[in-house]
């Protein structure tokens, strides 16, 4: 359960409304699940306990990999105590982790968690405008290379010398094709002159 046990009701709906929208920003890339207000849809485990982001990114595929942690906050709940309960244990998740604040928290998000030294991947703040809200990336964090997909243990990996050591089209027998052979003949053709 979350530190702040009860929001004012205007921030609860706008928090309610803002996770709507992102779920069906991030549903074009991922499997977006939401657990908005009393909704527990889509748990996660870390350790013994079980978590409730406001968003849960899974790879749409069979396996339902765990991709990325989506959490939004309002005015009232940038604070220290809801960084070291929520934003620490979603920062030590494989996927990454993008913190929704309000645009007049940003300073205080970003401090919070470089003094708490949590890695979030993207900071990214939201403002009403009319009906609508408006969000902007604000911080993104450094990323590492992805690594490259495993091989099957079953496929037996060729070592480098035996890459290096390929004969060339012609020398092994194969077909060389016409603009090789123009290449070629060009050459020949100009020397003889």
């Amino acid at each position: 359960m979350t530190p702040i046990l009860l929001r004012p009701v205007r921030e609860q709906l706008e928090h309610d409304r803002i996770i709507r929208q992102l779920q069906a920003k991030y549903r074009r890339r991922y499997q977006a699940v939401t657990n908005i207000g009393d909704e527990q849809n889509a748990p996660i485990r870390i350790g013994a306990n079980t978590h409730f982001p406001d968003l849960v990114l899974t790879s749409p595929e069979r396996g339902r990999r765990l991709l990325g942690v989506v959490e939004v906050e309002t005015g009232e709940s940038v604070n220290h105590l809801e960084a070291m309960s929520q934003w620490a244990t979603f920062a030590r998740l494989r996927g990454t982790f993008a913190l929704y604040v309000p645009a007049q928290s940003v300073e205080i998000a970003r401090r919070l968690c470089t003094d708490l030294n949590i890695p979030v991947s993207e900071i990214w703040s939201f403002h009403p405008i009319g009906d609508q809200i408006r969000f902007t990336l604000v911080h993104r964090a450094a990323v590492a290379p992805e690594p490259a997909p495993r091989r099957p243990s079953s496929v037996p990996r060729r070592p480098a010398a035996t890459a290096a050591r390929r004969k060339p089209a012609r020398a092994a027998g194969k077909r060389v094709s016409r603009n090789a052979k123009r290449r070629t003949t060009g050459v020949r053709s100009q020397k003889r002159k």
